[in-house]
């Protein structure tokens, strides 16, 4: 790994977007243990776009409109789905001991989902990892393999740096509903854009 790979991996992973909020949303609605299941799940999501990669299946959602639009407005409608999830969500779960594994995993359901439904994640991988193979090697596809495992360990600790920053403020914002209501809708209005804004987008 070049030390110019993992600085860009960084740049990328720490930029905000829709994991990044969803993390963080989580982080404040429902907690740290929470918000490291969020980072979980939107860190297992990169698993297929790695894989397309690899397979080279992302160059067929380059080059087909019909592949990229399916998996686009499916992911634009999931994210329209999340706004509304939230604004309907009007305070933090209460979960009983019995309950709370299931809950986990239904979050870290959501994340997964989040990710596999972006067909410019796919994308992205097919045009940012090849820059960090060096020339002559042999096995380029476990090159990719490697470089894909390591940009999941540094998603999946910055995501858990995100979320835990997120739910040491939670108390604040909870003991304050007008704050949490603010926050709610706004992080809800950001799902509905990004969601718009992906079903906008060319290739």
């Amino acid at each position: 790994m070049s030390i110019e790979f993992f600085l860009a991996t960084l740049v990328v992973v720490i930029a905000p977007g829709t994991g990044v909020l969803y993390t963080l949303a989580i982080g404040i609605s429902n907690g740290s243990k929470a918000s490291i299941a969020a980072a979980f799940g939107c860190t297992l999501g990169i698993i297929p776009s790695i894989s397309a990669c690899v397979l080279g299946l992302s160059a067929i959602l380059h080059t087909s409109a019909l592949a990229f639009a399916i998996l686009k407005y499916a992911g634009a409608a999931y994210l329209i789905y999340l706004a509304i999830q939230t604004i309907r969500d009007t305070g933090p779960l209460n979960l009983n001991t019995d309950t709370k594994q299931q809950h986990y995993w239904e979050i870290a359901r959501k994340g997964l989902l989040l990710n596999i439904l972006n067909p410019k994640l796919s994308i992205f991988f097919l045009a940012f990892l090849p820059q960090f193979i060096p020339a002559g090697i042999t096995n380029s596809s476990l090159m990719i393999v490697e470089l894909g495992a390591i940009f999941m360990a540094v998603t999946f600790i910055i995501f858990v740096g995100y979320g835990l920053a997120a739910s040491s403020i939670r108390r604040l914002i909870l003991s304050r509903p007008k704050i949490f209501t603010v926050i709610r809708y706004g992080i809800a209005g950001t799902f509905a854009s990004l969601g718009l804004k992906l079903a906008m987008s060319e290739r």
